[in-house]
């Protein structure tokens, strides 16, 4: 309910949040969210431009007595990832996220909560629409279309923003201040397969792999999840000897998204032992992801006899390549402990009446690593004679531990809470490298409050680390 998140503290940036949430804002459908912040500037009688992609810039001037501190660029997207348990009955387009407290989280009732970026968008709207927070002169960027290729940053206007350091408060770790980020790029696969008819006296079965955790296919690719993909596709194979046949695979949500679920509608011959087999291979699985998904379901029920299926040759080829395809951590950076260097993940499968297409989504701080991982990616495919390609590439962002923003940031939180933040370079994809490209010389630093699961309907927000951000976020404006 919005009226309990309106009244958790600090009551204006968290009532942002609830009025941000009301309004669906789905990457590429940010028409309602991008008229409401226009009105909300003009409406406060600040200054507020649009560039010709639609990414909006509202300018405040300073607060009295700091006109000569440097223009601050604080940055946010509008944009949420749109995901949601197959259970929820929840329409996008038209429904509110539907929030709750529990607890010291903030969650959102099966679907996900869009703190990632909206809690960072609040947090500027606060700013912005004060009369007593001290602060420099600032420059409010928000940008489109993030989730989906960063889209709003790549298109972003010349010359609108005059400011010399950018605060991007999308980073999701409180005790993190981030100055480095990996670039990515898109392998989209497109594959005709042969159907022929299904045959007499044959079982049809939807098979499905359920209940796993996803997450974020950068911040979370490292902690052993399970690709619903690449498990239904291990689930199939192992049935094969009770004479399985696919009909249709269905499996993942977004590019950015460890796909959580999975479903494939199978004929078998024999339906006795193919349901022998699927507890073998259930059992399996399901003991070695024990730890990391706990919740992992592997379902077979009853489904109407479809008309076709893959013929047996194509079948083959399909299984051995989604079974062999790159998917997850690809390479350790060697330089910086703990960090992911290149990554992929094997994001959305639809396969169906004669075709089959497959998005993903490949990671790297490392160009020639990203060109690797991605070739890598796509070798399976390219042996199946499909057409593949890339696109939505981005760049990513060179870490600067001499920053001079980072280290005034560092030197105000150690102050304000007794210990040094981590300063770290992580695996997310962030703007902060096309906008630099755009207005070289900035001086960026990325930060904000606890989020976890975010890009999955487990995503939540910390009510604590909120306001311990936000009081760093204030101290820091009022130190520039």
């Amino acid at each position: 309910m919005s009226e309990q998140i309106r009244q958790l503290e600090p009551t204006a940036p968290w009532s942002f949040f609830a009025d941000l949430n009301a309004i669906p804002r789905a990457s590429k459908k940010e028409t309602r969210i991008a008229q409401w912040v226009q009105e909300f500037g003009r409406s406060h009688g600040l200054e507020v431009l649009t560039d010709d992609f639609g990414n909006i810039i509202i300018k405040k001037k300073a607060f009295p007595g700091r006109e000569k501190s440097p223009v601050v660029i604080l940055q946010g997207h509008l944009d949420m990832v749109h995901s949601k348990n197959d259970t929820v009955d929840f329409n996008f387009d038209e429904q509110g996220i539907d929030m709750y407290v529990d607890g010291d989280w903030v969650r959102a009732r099966g679907t996900t909560l869009g703190a990632d970026n909206g809690l960072g968008v609040a947090a500027i709207l606060a700013v912005l629409a004060s009369h007593d927070i001290v602060h420099p002169p600032l420059e409010a960027l928000f940008t489109l279309d993030e989730e989906q290729g960063l889209s709003g940053a790549k298109n972003l206007g010349r010359g609108m923003l005059s400011g010399t350091i950018l605060l991007n408060l999308d980073t999701e770790e409180d005790h993190v201040l981030t100055i480095g980020c990996a670039g990515g790029i898109d392998t989209l696969v497109d594959w005709p397969y042969t159907e022929v008819p299904v045959p007499a006296n044959v079982a049809p079965f939807l098979l499905k792999v359920s209940s796993l955790q996803g997450g974020h296919s950068g911040m979370d690719i490292n902690l052993g999840r399970g690709n619903a993909n690449k498990i239904l596709a291990r689930v199939m194979m192992g049935c094969l000897p009770a004479g399985l046949h696919l009909s249709s695979f269905d499996g993942g949500n977004l590019r950015n998204e460890i796909p959580r679920e999975a479903s494939a509608v199978v004929v078998v011959e024999d339906a006795k032992h193919f349901l022998s087999l699927l507890e073998t291979v259930n059992q399996e699985i399901t003991t070695e992801y024990r730890t990391a998904e706990p919740n992992l379901k592997i379902t077979a029920t009853a489904t109407p006899l479809p008309a076709n299926m893959m013929g047996i040759g194509d079948q083959s080829n399909y299984m051995n390549a989604i079974r062999a395809v790159q998917n997850g951590v690809f390479r350790m950076s060697p330089e910086i402990p703990g960090l992911v260097e290149a990554s992929t993940n094997l994001a959305k499968i639809t396969l169906g009446s004669g075709k089959v297409t497959i998005g993903s989504l490949q990671r790297s701080a490392v160009e020639s690593s990203k060109t690797d991982v991605a070739a890598a990616f796509r070798a399976p495919f390219d042996l199946l004679g499909a057409h593949v390609e890339n696109a939505n590439e981005y760049p990513g962002w060179k870490p600067d531990p001499s920053s001079t923003i980072v280290q005034k940031m560092a030197d105000i939180y150690a102050h304000l809470f007794g210990q040094a933040p981590t300063i770290e370079a992580c695996h997310a994809g962030l703007e902060c490298g096309i906008i630099g490209q755009a207005y070289p010389g900035l001086d960026m630093v990325s930060f904000g409050p606890l989020i976890q699961g975010a890009h999955s309907p487990d995503e939540r927000a910390s009510i604590s680390s909120f306001k311990k951000f936000w009081k760093f976020y204030l101290a820091v404006l009022e130190a520039i």
